[in-house]
């Protein structure tokens, strides 16, 4: 693979990182699974060694250091432990920074520095039964009572929805008149008329906590909105570039576990006297699959790059997220086929990532999602060709 140019900070950084996953997190990811959700001490415990989140302030209790290369090796190890399903990124670096973009001084200084440390941990409510990727068909709703909001609706498959101690809420401030204008709302563990349904049961991601949330006449005081309450469809759509090049590090990273895994067990795997790796059918896959990874950790390297420069665009988060997401649902398939029966059995770690892998088609937009934004650049008048 080509070098990655991180820097000797982040290699010490990274370092650092593996030895608290290996001493605090992975001792504890079985258990997370069968109980379906992450204790919430892990999260405090990333915080107290100053590795959930590291870009705010120092005056927050973070490093200042915005560089999103911190966050990709805190994705690229939290994969190759097996814990993808910590939702740790999605607190940090998804909804984290809706606050630190959006939020007011004092929205800053009450929320920031307990999300820091782990004791407040954060979800983002976008999705409802009825409205997935098209967030304008949402029917959550919030109206102007002049001293707060009165905030009604139903959201769904919200990760760390059970854990979370504040959720920002996109809901509708204007449905009648204006269908775009959208409120994000910081909606607050214990406030009333806020209730958490059950922990869904999923087939893969066993140890994230996901879960419905209900909204009946909770009343948001003015405090907890953030930014202009009409302009959250845009802030929403400011944050996907970024969201969906977090996916690609993810699914990114869990296809190189997943093939180093695979590799290990073909090597290890006798048919017919021999290692399965010295099969010529077992070489040609592999060295399509190594090709692909590399080809494609060069691209997610170079969007971490521009994302960094602040030139990142919807249209080269979108292909990083397609291709990835569907290169890691072709990995652990092969895997899978490659380790035989024994894919089969929990007990091996690919058939846990074969289950896991499947949703990364689907959330942070699906691959048909990603698909229209690709194609209408394509026939738009900003389209730039190749040779040009």
């Amino acid at each position: 693979m080509l070098p990655r140019n991180f820097t000797e900070e982040q290699v010490m950084f990274r370092t650092a990182y593996r030895k608290f996953l290996e001493q605090e997190i992975a001792p504890h990811i079985e258990d997370w699974r069968e109980q379906g959700i992450v204790d919430r001490e892990a999260f405090q415990r990333a915080g107290k060694q100053g590795f959930l989140m590291i870009w705010p302030d120092e005056q927050y209790g973070g490093m200042g250091d915005r560089d999103f290369r911190f966050e990709q090796i805190i994705i690229e190890e939290t994969s190759r432990i097996y814990a993808g399903d910590w939702a740790n990124t999605l607190h940090s670096r998804l909804v984290g920074p809706y606050i630190d973009r959006f939020g007011n001084d004092e929205q800053k200084a009450r929320f920031l520095p307990k999300c820091v440390s782990g004791e407040t941990i954060l979800a983002i409510a976008m999705t409802e039964p009825d409205a997935g990727s098209d967030l304008a068909g949402m029917r959550a709703s919030a109206k102007d009572k002049g001293d707060h909001w009165l905030l009604n609706g139903t959201k769904t498959y919200i990760t760390n929805g059970i854990n979370s101690d504040v959720v920002i809420v996109a809901a509708k401030t204007d449905p009648e008149n204006n269908p775009h204008a959208v409120g994000l709302f910081l909606v607050e563990r214990g406030m009333e008329g806020f209730e958490r349904g059950r922990n869904l049961k999923k087939m893969g991601m066993k140890a994230q906590d996901t879960a419905e949330l209900f909204f009946t006449d909770v009343r948001v005081p003015k405090e907890n909105v953030l930014g202009d309450p009409g302009h959250g469809f845009i802030y929403l759509m400011q944050g996907l570039a970024e969201e969906r090049l977090i996916g690609a590090c993810g699914f990114l990273s869990g296809a190189h576990k997943a093939f180093e895994v695979t590799r290990e067990f073909t090597q290890q795997r006798k048919v017919f006297g021999k290692p399965l790796s010295k099969m010529q059918n077992t070489e040609f896959k592999m060295a399509d699959l190594r090709t692909e990874l590399d080809v494609a950790q060069a691209y997610v390297d170079q969007c971490v790059a521009a994302h960094n420069q602040g030139a990142l665009t919807s249209e080269d988060a979108a292909k990083a997220k397609l291709f990835t997401s569907e290169l890691l649902c072709k990995m652990v398939d092969e895997g899978v086929q490659l380790h035989g029966g024994a894919g089969y059995m929990d007990e091996y770690p690919i058939s846990r990532m074969y289950t896991d892998a499947r949703i990364t088609r689907i959330f942070a937009g699906s691959s048909e999602i990603m698909k229209l934004i690709i194609g209408r650049d394509l026939y738009s008048d900003k389209f730039t060709s190749f040779f040009e």
